[in-house]
């Protein structure tokens, strides 16, 4: 059968050749230009002329295209790395953009600065003027963020040095990763495969194999943890004195901000998730009884219950998301539709792709590309369904001013778990026996389990070892401590054999960009839930609101989003309480379908 969809992606489109563009060199040649004037044009204004909101409309205009530009490269360089790690050119791109952006970010500081210095006359006019009232939130949050930050030279100067220094051990990590090579014997044959192809393992119905993978790969880091804990060591060294320097005294402080959320909210979600997690644990057990185990381990929490788990092919994903889609809104269905038409996704299993998966925005095209490895599981569905949701907020948000369009990623996750949603429950509706229908409910509850249990692990152990970090360099030996403690508590000690090197195997412990890249996600899970739970009540008419929380993402923080569109307050437990009720409401479900 001739196969309908594209499994890999077309980004000729945007630069042909790959690394090697000639046309992706002549636009990011064009680029640092344009941010080196902007920087000295930002830098040389005389306080005088900030007063005049001429100036300011001619400056915010470039500050949004230089954004756009500058998403457009980073996406291209993104996604030719992650197609091929061992691309060497993509390397030298990556370094390349990543000193535009940290010139870029170095002219915003400066800007932050000239704002921070507004008369409160010129500010108040500035605010009231139709020119800016689009983008008057994310000028406000700019405003209040310098305020707290050191003086502009020194941000500056600290932006500079981060490049060699601070994102260095962050790439340092996706070095690490794309040499390393795991040894898996499956079918009387040893087969050397990349992290992510090792990691696809760890959702076999074979337990033989994921207790094999699942060893072989804490081999591999094993043998890769004193370059890992440095550069570990190495970040958060550099936050904790950014921060000192700053005079900020929580490490939460900058995440939170990023992330538009207070910590009332964030305190609140934990708790409720703590309240909640016995229904998890009663799953657990239910789940390790029907694999013929006492318990489960770190290996069995994601895996299938069923060894003879019925492979999907591509099109068959692609066809029932598109459906499933459009039993929502036919605006989601068409854009799905493009999506796999168009060819915006890379799927393909093969060697040197990198782990993970992930949705990009290029932003000066206004299009998205998706990355994932398919191997035909349904956690691959629910995958490629979650990052055709983060494509869809993009593209609902495209008109609006680029200021406008920078959300947190605690909403981010928002439209993605909302999608996974959509396709899960209509898996389970369409199941053809209650076998298929358990298998579904399962691997539904087992996103579940990724929110509460594993990333409020990820949220302990990086809590703590921060805390740890202040009194120096944390061994690996006390890493691993540490990690396996945060797992135990997470898990309530569920768990019969836990993972040392989780903080090694887990890429957003390295992640620059966003700091504490975990307690979002398990925000967007819940939050998306609740929402979720409104389309259930409220039905088709539910399609404008949804589209209308996703438009304001950019430009309120969470707690006054929820309050706007469903009437909530996040600081009170009643709306995260509702979201794990539908969690729980699972749960019971497939504990009554497997009692007997």
């Amino acid at each position: 059968m001739v196969q309908k969809y594209s499994m890999t992606w077309d980004l000729d489109v945007f630069f042909p050749g790959g690394s090697r563009s000639e046309a992706f060199q002549r636009y990011l040649e064009r680029l640092e230009q344009d941010v080196q004037h902007f920087t000295e044009k930002v830098r040389t204004l005389e306080p005088e002329t900030t007063e005049d909101l001429d100036v300011w409309d001619n400056l915010l205009h470039t500050v949004q295209d230089l954004s756009r530009r500058l998403g457009e490269a980073g996406a291209f360089v993104s996604c030719v790395a992650s197609e091929n790690v061992k691309d060497e050119q993509a390397k030298l791109l990556r370094g390349r953009l990543s000193q535009a952006g940290a010139a870029f970010d170095s002219a915003m500081t400066a800007l932050d600065r000239l704002l921070v210095d507004l008369s409160g006359e010129t500010w108040r006019e500035l605010l009231h003027d139709r020119r800016f009232q689009p983008i008057a939130f994310p000028l406000k949050e700019r405003r209040q963020r310098a305020k707290e930050k050191m003086p502009a030279e020194r941000e500056s100067l600290a932006g500079d040095l981060s490049v060699d220094g601070y994102h260095a051990w962050g790439e340092l990590y996706n070095t690490i990763v794309g040499r390393m090579s795991i040894p898996v014997r499956e079918e009387g044959e040893t087969k050397q495969l990349s992290v992510g192809q090792a990691a696809n393992k760890m959702s076999s119905g074979n337990r033989e194999l994921r207790r094999e993978v699942f060893h072989q790969l804490n081999q591999a880091w094993e043998k890769e943890e004193d370059l890992l804990t440095s550069a570990l060591n190495h970040l958060s060294g550099y936050r904790l004195n950014l921060y000192r320097h700053r005079g900020w005294d929580s490490v939460l402080k900058e995440p939170l901000d990023i992330n538009r959320m207070s910590e009332a909210t964030l305190n609140t979600m934990w708790d409720v998730i703590d309240a909640n997690k016995e229904n998890i644990l009663r799953f657990f057990r239910r789940k390790a009884s029907l694999l013929g185990l006492e318990r489960l381990s770190w290996y069995d929490v994601y895996a299938p219950l069923s060894r003879e788990e019925r492979p999907v092919t591509y099109d068959e994903a692609a066809t029932f998301i598109i459906d499933q889609f459009g039993q929502f809104d036919p605006r989601m269905e068409k854009f799905a539709r493009k999506a796999f038409a168009d060819r915006w996704i890379e799927a393909e299993d093969r060697a040197d792709k990198r782990p993970g998966g992930f949705c990009t925005n290029f932003a000066d095209s206004g299009q998205s590309r998706i990355f994932m490895t398919f191997a035909g599981t349904s956690s691959n569905v629910s995958t490629l369904a979650h990052e055709l949701g983060h494509a869809y907020h993009q593209y609902v948000m495209d008109d609006l001013p680029q200021m406008a369009q920078h959300y947190a990623m605690n909403v981010a996750e928002t439209a993605s778990t909302f999608a996974e949603s959509i396709v899960a429950d209509a898996s389970i509706r369409s199941a053809a026996s209650d076998q298929e229908r358990i298998a579904l409910l399962e691997n539904k509850i087992q996103r579940s389990v990724a929110f509460f249990m594993d990333i409020h692990a990820r949220f302990l152990f990086e809590t703590r070892f921060y805390e740890r970090r202040k009194q120096g360099p944390v061994s690996a030996d006390r890493v691993k401590e540490l990690v396996l403690k945060a797992e135990q508590d997470a898990f309530h000690g569920a768990l019969e054999e836990y993972h040392p090197y989780f903080w090694a195997a887990k890429l957003h412990f390295y992640i620059t960009g966003v700091p504490f890249y975990n307690f979002p996600y398990t925000f967007g899970f819940l939050f998306s839930t609740g929402l979720y739970g409104k389309a259930l009540e409220e039905g088709p008419s539910f399609a404008d609101k949804y589209v209308n929380v996703l438009r304001d993402t950019g430009r309120m923080t969470v707690e006054d989003l929820a309050a706007k569109h469903m009437g909530v307050d996040l600081t009170r437990p009643d709306f995260w309480q509702g979201a794990a009720d539908l969690v729980n409401r699972d749960i019971e479900r497939f504990l009554e379908l497997t009692e007997k």
